[in-house]
Order: structure tokens, then sequence, then C-alpha cells
């Protein structure tokens, strides 16, 4: 069953980093609230538990590891060059609107 969850999510910084988090997981995961009023930024959605590993390699993916992640210097910093990738693509999408 799904439940309302909230994970804390890294490397999230503005409004395109958000659009792009909403965007690229709605189809495999639905609707998604992103907050971006305190650190580490957090996310909120209905899941179910066994979904979570693969919401956690979709942020990953995108450049948004989940703040309880330990991640090496190498991996850190593809995460963050993904997300500045990642964050610029949102910006481009919010600008269409």
């Amino acid at each position: 069953m799904k439940e309302k969850r909230t994970f804390q999510v890294q490397n999230v910084k503005c409004e395109g980093c958000a659009t792009t988090l909403i965007n690229k997981l709605a189809d495999q995961f639905g609707s998604i609230e992103v907050g971006l009023t305190k650190m580490p930024r957090e996310i909120t959605l209905k899941i179910e538990e066994e979904h979570i590993p693969k919401l956690k390699e979709a942020l990953k993916a995108l450049g948004y590891p989940m703040a309880d992640e330990k991640l090496g210097f190498f991996e850190n910093t593809s995460a963050q060059a993904k997300s500045f990738v990642s964050c610029a693509i949102g910006k481009i999408e919010n600008s269409k609107n």
C-alpha cells in the first residue's frame, strides 16, 4: 500500500531542480512535492516500501541522491555535475511555461 513519505535529498538548489524532479519522476512515481524552504531539501510522495530502492536510484541518476546515502569523492562529484545539468534543464522547462 502506498504511504505518503518524505525524503531528504542532496543537491537541490532551486525551482529548476524542483521542476526536473517533478517532471522526470512523475511517470514512475506519480505526483511529487519538492520542499525548498529548509536544508537538506525534501521531496514528498506516495510510495510503496518496496519501490524506495528504485526511487533512490532514479534520484541518484538525476544527480540528487538521498541525504542519507554515503557517497565517495567521485560519486559525490558526479552527482553534483549531474544535478547542475538537471537544474539547467528544469530552468529551461520553467522558462517555456
